[in-house]
């Protein structure tokens, strides 16, 4: 409401004297920002005449001087109250004047700000968003050419993200989005207001690419923020979208809890603006009244007349206005019993929903344990097919049957990986992957990856070139098992699918954050057949495979799924560059993190050098070897036999503890599962008496469910059945402690 009661007549006299008297004399350039900075006073007091006229003076004396600076920031005045009156087509009518002024000022911030406003003009009026869209990336354009600081770009970064959710082309406005994320990171004095709207645009992101659990976790703190800072229109806003996420994601109650909240912001933030329309409405009439009023300065009484018909035209208002506060509360009425009637329908949905999540849940233990019960079973006969292969392949006596027994070992080694690609894709469902943090060297992953192909390398005449950026570290943390998923996959597909030709690992530096974390690019690039574009979606698609004629090879299509799977785990993507005949490029970026303190994993990797000569002789090391298996008992100690390991056999815990009770063995090989006392609790019975002697655990189920036991249990490494012989072998080293080996 105005302060003070001055006519408009006033105004407009009192602003035509001073542009007769400009005639005379030039005004300030001071005085004009004066009265330029009054405009934001009379707009937000609802006086619309005053700030109106106010800025047309300023724009008109800001010509007479050649400013265009002023002149488009005047116009852009104007424009941007026509706005807030919601009468978009005087409003870009300003903005078109604004930006031709700005033009001929040729400074480029105020022309990029002019493009965000029209931008910001087209996407509120809900009109055209293409539009939009060019207006907001002209300006983004412009910022970034002319160099300005980083945080002048942050509104057109958000607002080019904006525009393409609205287009609802979501990959599109990820750069937009993560680009805006680090900017608001960078710099902690930017208005909150900024990083919730922000977190309502990524909410929205990921509900549009099915991301849901991730959308609710970002909105759900946009939601807290805002409540926080008391801004409604957001508070509603993320309880919207929170709403629209927890129902595509199957949680109904949680959605009609949001869908309340929504209904509670929205009284609340409606209620202010029913408020403000009012304001609104009579600061309408008296801008139509004064515009009347400006062709009919010099008539003076017939403005007297003009002013005394305004009472009359303001009792119309506040008539035309009762008439809409009663519609208004007609329709909340009505709006309300719909949305009773929405809710009850979502209530009886949501009973059924609970049921069926119920039932999806209790499929989903079943199936979780059914894959793990049979990982284990699988697995303990392949150690024998495994381990008895290799140990004949390198008897001389059976050298005639030596590419037999190459051909078992290959079939057991392609079932083994079938069945871990299974039980990958399998977890990965049912969402029970999470990143790990270990150190390992990157060098030494790549080397050991590179080696595992060692033979399909030399049966397809390939060769593979690395090359590391120099300025990434070496030692590194991260989650090096998931990493070496990814890469054996993408390596092992580029060996099958190319003869005679290089396949090159190429991992480049992207940047170092401030937090110190290395972005890190990956490619594997190959020269072989090539992808058709149009297979280049179905190949991620489990089970699927692009058929070629001119090649014969066994494969489930489950690789790149699982890399898919592994990647989002990362929340990151894979891309793929491909056409047939070219050869493919795939890529991947994933955050990793220095090891500065140099710390060892609590097991060591398998490919870790060790300081025992293993040509060496080991008759007087005693290794224990417990397992209730009689086959892999004989399978476990002829391997160590052969490197002439004396070796003594426990069939369960109970035995285990007791014979180490009587015995000084130089290492123990402890399977996890047996009757009687399992591996765990023998490794805690044993270091109650001897906390000293190197205990290595022997499981089939997979490292990452048996690690935190074996290592509270007090178990000093690990090795996953069935294994490969040479890193069984360089376990067992590196676990053999100086004086076992030297007595």
């Amino acid at each position: 409401m105005r302060t003070c009661k001055i006519s408009s007549f006033s105004i407009i006299v009192l602003l035509f004297i001073l542009a007769s008297n400009a005639q005379e004399k030039t005004i300030s350039r001071d005085s004009l920002d004066t009265l330029i900075e009054a405009t934001f006073e009379y707009a937000y007091a609802y006086d619309y005449e005053k700030a109106i006229a106010t800025s047309a003076f300023v724009v008109n004396e800001a010509l007479k001087n050649e400013d265009y600076v002023l002149a488009s920031e005047g116009s852009l005045r104007v424009g941007s109250i026509y706005m807030r009156m919601k009468d978009s087509s005087n409003s870009l009518s300003y903005y078109k004047k604004s930006l031709e002024y700005a033009k001929r000022s040729k400074v480029d911030s105020i022309i990029a700000n002019v493009y965000n406003d029209i931008g910001n003009l087209y996407m509120e009026s809900g009109g055209n968003l293409d539009e939009a869209r060019k207006n907001f990336e002209k300006s983004l354009e412009i910022w970034v050419y002319s160099g300005g600081n980083e945080k002048s770009t942050l509104a057109p970064y958000m607002n080019a993200a904006w525009v393409y959710i609205a287009l609802e082309e979501p990959k599109k406005a990820l750069p937009f989005l993560n680009k805006s994320k680090k900017i608001i990171d960078r710099n902690p004095n930017v208005p909150p207001l900024y990083s919730i709207n922000l977190d309502v645009l990524r909410g929205q992101y990921h509900i549009q690419r099915a991301n849901y659990t991730r959308a609710i976790s970002i909105l759900k703190d946009a939601s807290i923020r805002s409540v926080d800072g008391n801004f409604l229109k957001q508070s509603a806003e993320t309880q919207h979208f929170l709403a629209a996420a927890y129902e595509k994601n199957g949680d109904g109650e949680a959605a009609i809890r949001s869908l309340k909240k929504n209904i509670e912001f929205d009284k609340k933030f409606n209620k202010i603006i029913r408020a403000q329309q009012l304001q609104e409405v009579s600061a309408r009439l008296q801008l139509e009244q004064y515009q009347k009023e400006i062709g009919l300065i010099k008539g003076e009484q017939l403005l007297s007349d003009q002013l005394a018909n305004k009472s009359n035209q303001l009792m119309a208002v506040f008539i035309a206005t009762s008439i809409i506060l009663f519609l208004a509360t007609i329709a909340a009425f009505m709006l309300y019993r719909n949305r009773k009637n929405y809710l009850n329908n979502l209530n009886a949905k949501h009973k059924e929903l609970i049921l069926a999540k119920e039932e999806a849940e209790r499929l989903s233990k079943l199936k979780t344990q059914f894959f793990s019960t049979v990982s284990h079973e699988l697995r303990t006969p392949l150690y024998g097919v495994i381990g008895l292969s290799s140990i004949l392949l390198e008897d001389a006596v059976l050298a005639s049957h030596k590419e037999d027994l190459k051909s078992l070992k290959f079939s057991a080694d392609y079932l083994l990986a079938l069945i871990n690609d299974v039980l990958t894709l399998n977890k990965a469902d049912a969402n029970g992957m999470k990143l790990e943090k270990s150190p390992f060297k990157l060098s030494l992953l790549i080397k050991n990856i590179t080696a595992s192909f060692s033979f399909s390398l030399q049966q397809n005449n390939n060769k593979v070139n690395v090359v590391i950026d120099e300025a990434i570290p070496d030692n590194m943390l991260g989650d090096s098992i998931k990493l070496s998923q990814i890469l054996m996959n993408l390596v092992g597909n580029a060996v099958k699918f190319n003869e005679n030709g290089t396949i090159e690992i190429i991992i480049k530096l992207l940047e170092k954050t401030t937090e110190g974390r290395y972005r890190v690019q990956f490619f594997i690039k190959d020269n072989g057949i090539g992808i058709p574009k149009e297979k280049h979606a179905l190949i991620f698609e489990e089970f699927s495979q692009v058929e070629h004629n001119n090649y014969n090879y066994q494969g489930t299509g489950l690789g790149l799924p699982i890399v898919k799977k592994l990647l989002a785990v990362y929340d990151s993507e894979i891309e793929l560059k491909s056409e047939v005949g070219n050869g493919s490029i795939f890529s991947f970026i994933i955050p990793l993190e220095q090891n500065l303190a140099q710390i060892d994993t609590d097991f060591k990797p398998v490919s870790q050098e060790t300081n025992v000569d293993k040509n060496a002789s080991f008759e007087n090391i005693h290794i224990l070897i417990v397992d209730d298996n009689k086959i892999n008992q004989k399978v476990t100690q002829k391997i160590l036999q052969s490197k002439n390991f004396r070796c003594s056999l426990a069939d369960d815990g109970i035995q285990a503890v007791t014979m180490a009770q009587k015995n000084d063995y130089g290492l123990i090989l402890m399977d996890i599962h047996m009757p009687n006392m399992g591996g765990v609790e023998a490794t805690k019975a044993i270091r109650n008496f001897n906390k000293n002697i190197p205990i290595i655990a022997l499981t089939a189920v997979e490292i990452e469910e048996a690690r935190e036991k074996t290592v509270e249990a007090g178990m000093d490494d690990i090795i996953l059945k069935p294994y490969d012989v040479a890193q069984f072998f360089t376990t067992i080293f590196r676990n053999l402690t100086p004086k076992s080996i030297t007595r």
